[in-house]
């Protein structure tokens, strides 16, 4: 059978391209994108991405040159997803909530040649600019500003703005063939949530096959209907961004995530789908009396970008949400695991559901394995629901590896597999359940202590809005867990209540010893807690093995629930 023929008519490199492509043939008149009083059907959208990949090829954009853009969910980000690889380059998406030397940052090492800006941000982008002439010695990339698609503006950086090069562009051009399906599609920087950001590229074949992967483990059907409450800077809005294309679907752009947004597009559009990370839930639960909706039909919402608390996941539902959940990284082309639900389970108890909804899952199809791996001697842990070890991950939608970073891709890639830093147990049932990063584990007294487990159980407490647990320095125990919460506003909760609470939910030795209350959590671009900052502020505490002079003293327990003085340095 060697010498059966390959070629163009049963060999084609795979690309999230044609999706765009049938879906301009097969669903023409389809609405594609809405955006305030911007309509587009998907012959249109395929006409202006065509028009604008011309563009690009006549401002001298040449194959796997990077073109960044910075720019919330508004049509044009959406396009340039499609426009911008047509034209044979490599889209760079950059966190709107980075600062300006950050993103001077990433065009430098990205070595951008075009930056494409949305008007609401000229002002970081000018100072970026400026950071990147005069700190880095780099050249000015060239710059074309987005105005407002509904509302224009008439805000300029230079010349060149977005609608004109989609004006001037050619409608009937051709893209030329990928003739590799391992060439670069995009450019990601991580969120940075422990040290610098890296460049991770996804090839068009990694593109496609996760984009197809996410679309079947969502069950998502023909003709949806999807709200971009999640960024489209996030891992590509976690391949959304060419799937909707596929299933011949409704992009409902937002430019800002509020409630109000959230609820108003759902009832005018009857918006079926959307992704969002923890803190948009906690929004939407936040939601003021005249922002609120009645939602007739259940949202379907895949929740990502860190691990939501079980008393999160059966609020939102109660609201007319129906959350999946999955677990992912930038380098695993966002989602790798998807919480597939089983029938069988909608006869247990509600608290029982959402524990079980709260694990991370299964592998999506395009991996080729999952695995969770012994720290010692890299052999697979028992499938116990207790074990833990690093979550192991190899298939096509892993990244081709991180951009001029030989030396992280080396730490990542090894033996066959991508070791992703998280920690995690495999259950009888084989369903992965995170139990933290690498870094965040809390070591006291030689047992591991799970941050995510006790950050779950503060968020059980009626009045906890969001929590996080870092490890606080303890002259006794090494480290001990540290809370900080942020309490609904009609609240009135004590450090003492939150202790207790955990008390009651907790093993001793997991309570925290600490709890600070804040206005908000430090949160990367993409919702994650910077947990590397609530690090830094602890390690300012003052810990002491004396007890405080309001209590009496205590011995120490097998538990070592000790009472702390702790004051500011």
């Amino acid at each position: 059978m060697d010498n059966l023929p390959k070629c163009g008519a049963n060999y084609v490199p795979l690309t999230p391209l044609t999706f765009l492509t049938r879906a301009s043939n097969s669903y023409a008149n389809r609405s594609s994108i809405i955006y305030a009083n911007v309509r587009f059907n998907w012959r249109e959208t395929h006409e202006r991405c065509c028009r604008l990949a011309s563009s690009l090829r006549s401002l001298n954009i040449v194959k796997n040159d990077v073109v960044s853009v910075l720019a919330p969910n508004v049509p044009a980000m959406l396009e340039m997803h499609f426009a911008v690889p047509m034209a044979g380059a490599v889209l760079n998406a950059i966190n709107t909530r980075l600062d300006a030397r950050n993103v001077a940052l990433i065009l430098k090492h990205s070595e951008a040649k075009i930056f494409f800006i949305d008007y609401e941000y000229i002002d970081k982008a000018k100072k970026a600019i400026e950071i990147l002439m005069s700190d880095f010695q780099m050249p000015m990339p060239l710059v074309v500003v987005i105005d407002d698609l509904d509302s224009p503006t008439g805000i300029r950086l230079g010349e060149l703005e977005y609608e004109q090069l989609v004006f001037q562009g050619n409608p009937q051009y051709v893209l030329d063939n990928i003739d590799d399906e391992w060439d670069p599609i995009t450019l990601s920087y991580t969120s940075g949530t422990t040290s610098e950001p890296k460049g991770v590229v996804y090839s068009h074949r990694g593109a496609f096959l996760s984009t197809l992967s996410l679309i079947l483990g969502w069950e998502m059907g023909t003709e949806p209907v999807y709200l971009w409450s999640l960024p489209m800077f996030h891992c590509n809005g976690w391949t959304f961004t060419w799937g909707i294309a596929a299933r011949g679907g409704t992009n409902v752009c937002i430019r800002n995530t509020t409630a109000q947004e959230i609820y108003s597009n759902i009832v005018l559009h009857k918006v079926t789908h959307m992704c969002a990370a923890p803190i948009v839930l906690n929004i939407i639960l936040e939601a003021k009396p005249h922002e609120q909706r009645q939602i007739t039909t259940p949202v379907q919402v895949l929740v990502g970008g860190a691990p939501p608390p079980a008393p999160l996941l059966e609020k939102i539902e109660r609201v007319g949400f129906h959350v999946v959940h999955a677990y992912g990284l930038t380098e695993a082309t966002g989602p790798a695991l998807v919480c597939e639900w089983q029938a069988k389970w909608n006869k247990l108890p509600w608290e029982e559901q959402a524990r079980l909804k709260a694990r991370q899952g299964l592998g999506i199809l395009t991996l080729a394995d999952v695995d969770v791996k012994n720290f010692k001697n890299m052999e697979s842990v028992p499938r116990d629901g207790k074990t833990t070890g690093e979550i192991c991950l190899r298939g096509s939608s892993i990244m081709k590896g991180y951009l001029k970073n030989e030396k992280a891709n080396a730490e990542v890639f090894k033996n066959g597999w991508f070791f992703t830093g998280h920690m995690g147990v495999i259950h009888p049932d084989g369903y992965l359940e995170i139990k933290d990063r690498c870094k965040d584990v809390i070591i006291s007294g030689g047992e591991n202590i799970s941050s995510v487990e006790v950050e779950s159980a503060i968020m059980k407490h009626p009045y906890v809005v969001e929590a996080s647990v870092v490890a606080m320095p303890h002259p006794r125990w090494g480290e001990s867990p540290c809370a900080f919460v942020i309490s609904r506003k009609d609240s009135n909760l004590k450090e003492s209540d939150i202790i207790a609470h955990c008390r009651k939910n907790l093993p001793g030795f997991m309570v925290p010893k600490k709890v600070e209350f804040l206005e908000e959590l430090p949160k990367t671009g993409t919702g994650k807690v910077q947990k590397n900052h609530l690090r830094a502020v602890v390690k300012t505490f003052v810990v002491s093995d004396q007890t405080s002079k309001r209590e009496k003293p205590r011995a120490y327990n097998q538990n070592h629930e000790q009472i702390l003085v702790l004051s500011r340095l």
